[in-house]
């Protein structure tokens, strides 16, 4: 399956400039946004509530980046860096989506704010919930325990499968 916005020529400037302004008309008190070798981040307040998403991005090395789609050629160094290019375009858009997704949600009333960022949300300390939660998934699987609906009962994960 080709990825959402594979082939952009939407340049990363424009798209971040996209995001911030969606956060505003949505209500952001503030957004930042920046990156490494191997992320692109974005972070925002709304609500009293801190936001970090990351997305990771290939390096130069990777095959996705290297290899022709067939993969069965390697490109040249021009052909690397404009594959190189196309893929941080292609992750901008993608999270342009994603953000816009969630904040439709909330604004439409499907989801609450929360939820939708439950992953994203800073925690005392400045690690996100997703930092904290996914690293122990395992270990938490079967044991935790959710109030049931409407009642005092509780189920764990298993009673859901």
């Amino acid at each position: 399956m080709t990825p959402y916005a594979a082939g952009t020529n939407v340049s990363v400037e424009r798209s971040k400039a996209e995001l911030e302004r969606l956060l505003r008309k949505y209500g952001a008190d503030s957004f930042v946004s920046g990156w490494d070798a191997k992320t692109v981040a974005i972070g925002f307040v709304m609500g009293g509530r801190q936001v970090k998403i990351r997305i990771p991005v290939p390096s130069k090395d990777d095959d996705e980046v290297r290899k022709t789609p067939s993969g069965k050629y390697l490109r040249t160094e021009r052909g690397v860096a404009e594959a190189w290019q196309g893929a941080l375009r292609q992750r901008w858009r993608a999270l342009n989506l994603v953000v816009k997704a969630k904040l439709e949600a909330v604004a439409a009333g499907v989801a609450e704010f929360e939820t939708e960022f439950l992953g994203h949300l800073v925690l005392p300390g400045g690690r996100t919930v997703a930092e904290v939660v996914v690293p122990r998934l395992d270990e938490l699987e079967g044991r935790m325990a959710l109030p049931a609906a409407g009642g005092d009962q509780m189920w764990t994960v298993e009673d859901v499968r």
